[in-house]
């Protein structure tokens, strides 16, 4: 089983981006001695050499949902600060949450589409007034319907249906892939300082 997680130093000072370099080295330690496999699958450096503000990582692993648990939420890096001597404060926070990197993608077949021949009225001439050569198609598994009437042969608005079907479905994943790269983004604005559910230690 795998999932991701992500850690974030969100706009907080360039100690927490150390600190995030810091648990990152922590978690990973901990995931060997817990069987775990870490791939960094993306990250943003900090403006020092060796820290990050975010880091996206996949686990993988059979006891993966304990141990993701035990590394997720506030993040606490507790040792006085590298960069500015005589600064009192010694708690830096990180957040650390799961999060879903890869939209389902919405497989189409044309067995799933219900297409049912319908009449329209409009300008055409009696042929069109008089057949049913317009087409409802409609997906079955999304419930996404469209209606083709531009053409006066059936066959011609059957193809035209299937095809706009298969851009709606298509847009429908790329928008669901858009809101997840978005949602991530926000992960960053919402890091809570103080009640940690980690503190680590050098």
């Amino acid at each position: 089983m795998s999932l991701h997680l992500l850690l974030s130093a969100g706009r907080g000072p360039q100690e927490c981006a150390w600190a995030l370099a810091r648990l990152l080295r922590r978690l990973e330690a901990d995931a060997a001695r817990n069987n775990v496999d870490v791939v960094r699958l993306d990250s943003v450096v900090g403006d020092r050499p060796g820290t990050y503000r975010s880091v996206l990582l996949r686990l993988t692993g059979t006891e993966v949902e304990a141990f993701a648990g035990g590394w997720t939420g506030t993040l606490c890096w507790q040792a006085p600060s590298p960069y500015r001597a005589g600064q009192g404060r010694k708690n830096w926070y990180v957040a650390a949450r799961r999060c879903e990197v890869d939209a389902p993608v919405t497989p189409f077949a044309e067995t799933d589409v219900e297409v049912l021949a319908v009449r329209t009225g409009g300008p055409g001439g009696q042929h069109r007034n008089k057949a049913s050569t317009a087409v409802r198609a409609t997906y079955r598994p999304t419930g996404t319907v469209v209606v083709v009437d531009t053409e006066r042969q059936f066959s011609l608005n059957r193809s035209i249906a299937l095809r706009l079907l298969r851009q709606r479905l298509t847009a429908g994943d790329e928008a669901a892939g858009r809101a997840l790269v978005a949602a991530r983004r926000r992960a960053h604005d919402e890091l809570v300082r103080g009640d940690p559910t980690r503190v680590e230690r050098p």
